[in-house]
């Protein structure tokens, strides 16, 4: 199954506190920093024999710059308020007229730093095994790493070159940010990519199957809870930060948890027999490990290629074993991003508008007047006093000749989505409900965000989801933590503003990330208040299971950091083989042959008591606009008619 989407608001994020790393002590540079002392944030430095290479006249300056004549070449990094940015700044100092040794001076930089394609760290070798083995002291899953030029490189493209065109069933992901941001933010400055994992978790009711590639097993039980499992497998493992790491995710779980998985913790209310038709029989988890993972740092232009090594395993006699094999397995992964085949994407041509409408390409599995009578019968329930407000879906169903992967490289230009960055030591809810398109002008935009905080029907429906989200978190947090961080802002996205809220607690001290998530999922603003009588209502008036559509998509770090996102404006391709259609079309040269592709759509809209039904239909068929004219898009950028 191939998920393609842009998220919606970050349902949860968790940051776990207990990762060894210098970053977050306020004392890193001092002797007690852990394993980093010493250790240059993004520094150039060289060594005496470096020094030597650059002839007679060089000398060493202090801090590891390099002097040849009047000509000085030093490393710098800078502090900002998150601490110390790893920003390699090389600077020419020159004084009056020996500036002619500047120019053999920077080609000899440039050879050093071309040595092991590292621009930032060259003839580090042994800093880096002695990194490697103080860490192993400390735990026992430590990463090796290399830093190299992203300017020829770009996450698309390294996608490409990991996962090979015809491999769609191949586990992998990107996650990119393709909404740059200001400075100062996150948002926007990580793209995250990887493939070949390590092992795979599939739940599928109690059914779990267990896919362990690097020992070549598959296991296969019944269980009471998968969603136990990830975290039964990873605790045996401590891992160790590195302290040249950017602070996004670098390696651990990554794939998605459905709408279902709240019937593994409300298993008398919400059974999975009670359950509507499962009639594309996809999994309620799929999860799979990453060791290795390839970061891109839009700001520095460098690119992180990462792979993780068990110091314990069986397979290593001492640390010095797994630390050569793991850069042996880093080497394989750079040379593969370097000088790997790189197919050539195609460009697209994009001859019609990026506009939002609808046509008769989708089948939903509601009709008109059924959704609308769901509509109707939810609002009985409201005036009842049986709940308060519920979150009714439909689904959308079409086919298309584009790949997967092509309506992916549509959608980033339809429908750009930001990343959201990770909040320190904290369980994070963030309700977005409340939505109005973006103005044409400044002017527009401001009256739209007026508009919009002065809707009694959005401003209660957010405030009822803000109480929610509080419930949710403070299922898991300590006593008197949870509040509201924020209250009702708006935050502007490519096409629409939303109103957004921030709930905040801290983690009780015997809860993981994985509990807050368990509590969390699916959000109310997907499901509805109060959230399992609004899931009873959904079971009953949906025909069909939701699947992804409302869980949550994202990663969990090795260290337990963890960021989910909510499945909202998603499509997805199943690749079983029942869904196989052949490959029935063909380009108009012959040359490449093309299968058709069965493609889901679904969006929901919020109910409450004053909701016209009208309106929420139409609400329901404008968001699943915006995916089919990315598949539309698709159509008309890459197939040849």
């Amino acid at each position: 199954m191939a998920i393609r989407g842009a998220l919606g608001a970050t349902a949860l994020r968790v940051r776990c506190p207990s990762l060894e790393c210098t970053k977050c002590s306020s004392n890193a540079g001092s002797s007690s920093s852990g394993i980093r002392r010493g250790r240059s944030h993004g520094r150039v430095s060289f060594s005496a024999k470096d020094v030597s290479a650059f002839g007679r006249n060089a000398s060493l300056l202090p801090g590891g710059g390099v002097a040849v004549g009047d000509v000085g070449v030093r490393s710098t990094q800078r502090r900002r308020p998150q601490g110390i940015y790893a920003e390699v700044k090389v600077q020419l100092e020159a004084s009056g007229k020996d500036t002619a040794d500047s120019l053999p001076l920077t080609n000899k930089i440039l050879e050093l730093l071309k040595d092991d394609g590292d621009p930032v760290n060259s003839a580090s070798s042994d800093s880096d095994r002695a990194e490697f083995l103080d860490a192993a002291k400390k735990g026992n899953l430590v990463p090796v790493y290399r830093r190299i030029f992203s300017d020829q490189l770009t996450p698309v493209m390294a996608y490409r070159i990991l996962v090979n065109e015809d491999e769609r069933d191949a586990p992998s992901f990107l996650f990119e940010s393709v909404e740059h941001a200001t400075y100062g933010s996150s948002v926007g400055r990580f793209s995250m990519l990887g493939a070949q994992p390590a092992m795979e978790i599939i739940a599928k009711e109690n059914i779990l199957t267990i896919l362990n590639h690097e020992d070549g097993f598959r296991e296969e039980k019944i269980v009471d809870d998968p969603m136990n499992a990830p975290s039964e497998i990873t605790d045996q493992w401590k891992p160790v930060m590195l302290d040249g790491l950017p602070e996004v995710f670098c390696g651990g779980w990554v794939g998605y948890f459905s709408y279902d998985t709240m019937r593994y913790v409300e298993r008398k209310k919400l059974p999975f027999s009670h359950a509507p038709e499962d009639d594309r029989g996809l999994p309620d988890i799929h999860l799979s490990l990453y060791k290795d993972v390839v970061i891109f740092d839009h700001v520095s232009k460098l690119v992180y290629a990462i792979h993780w090594v068990q110091t314990d395993s069986e397979k290593f006699k001492t640390a010095e074993d797994a630390y050569e094999n793991g850069k042996a397995q880093l080497a394989r992964l750079v040379n593969r991003l370097q000088n790997g085949q790189r197919q050539k994407l195609s460009t697209g041509a994009v001859g019609i508008k990026i506009g939002h409408y609808w046509d008769n390409k989708q089948v939903s599995n509601l009709t008109e007047e059924e959704y609308k009578a769901n509509i109707v019968k939810a609002k009985e329930h409201i005036l009842a006093g049986d709940i308060f407000q519920i979150v009714l879906s439909q689904r959308f169903e079409r086919r298309t000749f584009a790949d997967p992967f092509e309506v992916y490289r549509a959608l980033r230009i339809v429908n750009p989505s930001p990343y959201m960055i990770y909040l320190q030591g904290k369980v994070v809810n963030r309700p977005l409900a409340g939505t109005r398109r973006r103005g044409k002008t400044v002017e527009e935009d401001l009256q739209l965000e007026a508009d919009l905080r002065q809707d009694k029907k959005e401003v209660a429906e957010h405030v009822m989801l803000v109480d929610l989200g509080r419930n949710d978190v403070g299922k898991v947090s300590k006593p008197g933590s949870v509040k509201v961080d924020r209250l009702m802002d708006v935050e502007r996205y490519s096409h629409v503003m939303h109103l957004s809220s921030t709930v905040t607690g801290e983690l009780l001290d015997d809860m993981k990330s994985w509990d807050a998530l368990r509590a969390a999922l699916p959000v109310g603003t997907v499901s509805g208040a109060p959230k399992v009588r609004a899931m009873e209502l959904i079971d009953e008036l949906e025909p069909t299971r939701r699947g992804p559509y409302s869980g949550g998509i994202g990663h969990v770090s090795f260290n337990g950091d963890m960021d989910i996102a909510l499945a909202l404006r998603t499509m997805i391709f199943p690749t079983f083989d029942r869904y196989n259609t052949l490959y029935s079309h063909s380009t108009t040269a012959g040359t490449k042959n093309r299968r058709e592709w069965q493609v889901y759509l679904q969006a929901g809209a919020g109910i409450v008591a004053d909701s016209n039904p009208d309106s929420e239909h139409r609400e329901c068929i404008n968001k699943a606009a915006g995916l089919s004219r990315a598949i539309d898009l698709a159509e008309s950028a890459f197939i040849q008619q």
